[in-house]
């Protein structure tokens, strides 16, 4: 279970990221972070493994309050937070297969990294997520030689290896298409599911986290405005998170956008 409690950062300029924000997540849930950009989503999950320093307030996951641990300590348990990240972060010149291992550096040691001597069964549990993900076929190849939507499943599977006790998203579908888009959102969903992951996913569209999440939360300038179910998103949620717009005609349009490329598969 991760619990944020009254998070706050305030940068050296007097700007606050986030303020108070208070949040219980329990083991196995997917929950979507919406807002308008610079609202603090991306801000509230670098500052839960502490990729951002948090100003007050505490993150405890399963029990170990993160924001007081020390190099040595913070570097163990950010073993157990997979990141998963909007541009990949992928080595282009290593094959899927060394990048998914790139995932067990926090274990291997830096000699066995450096010289690629994984363990045996790091290397059998990469073989079992790329399949998983449906990039077995691919292992070795170059990162540089895939699309957009290879490289979000070569970073799935890289933070899976970890075997974490969380995942942290950071807008895995902004540089995809729709259909692809819909495709990592399932994946992300169905994996949480299988493993019992709990998951924070960072995302910009609305009606892509109505559809498959359990949970939504909604900052606004760096305080909470909404939490609650996908169907409690009335238009006055969202107008009140973003501003005035035509929020049903937004979202019917993506419906009848995803139900025409269905009809095409057919």
């Amino acid at each position: 279970m991760l619990e944020l409690k009254n998070l706050t950062k305030t940068y050296r300029t007097g700007d606050k990221a986030l303020t108070n924000v208070t949040l219980t997540i329990p083991k196995g849930q997917v929950m979507a972070l919406i807002g308008p950009s610079g609202a603090g989503k991306s801000t509230l999950i670098r500052c839960i493994n502490r990729l951002v320093e948090p100003t007050e307030g505490s993150v405890i996951l399963d029990g170990t309050n993160i924001t007081t641990l020390g190099s040595g300590a913070l570097r163990k348990i950010r073993r157990k937070m997979g990141m998963i990240f909007q541009q990949y972060a992928l080595v282009e010149r290593l094959t899927v297969m060394e990048n998914v291992l790139s995932g067990r550096l926090g274990y291997v040691g830096f000699w066995r990294s450096y010289f690629r001597k994984y363990p045996q069964a790091d290397i059998d549990e990469a073989f079992r997520l790329l399949d998983r993900v449906g990039l077995l076929a691919m292992a070795d190849k170059r990162a540089d030689e895939l699309s957009g939507g290879q490289r979000q499943r070569v970073g799935i599977a890289r933070a899976l290896i970890q075997d974490p006790r969380l995942l942290l998203v950071d807008e895995p579908t902004a540089s995809l298409d729709p259909k692809t888009s819909r495709q990592i959102m399932r994946l992300i969903c169905e994996l949480c599911a299988e493993r019992d992951l709990a998951a924070v996913i960072n995302i910009h569209d609305v009606a892509l986290a109505q559809m498959f999440v359990e949970r939504i939360v909604g900052l606004k300038a760096g305080e909470l405005a909404f939490d609650g179910k996908p169907t409690e998103m009335t238009e006055d949620v969202l107008t009140n998170i973003y501003g005035e717009e035509d929020w049903q005609a937004t979202i019917r349009d993506v419906d009848e956008e995803d139900s025409g490329a269905e009809e095409s598969a057919a």
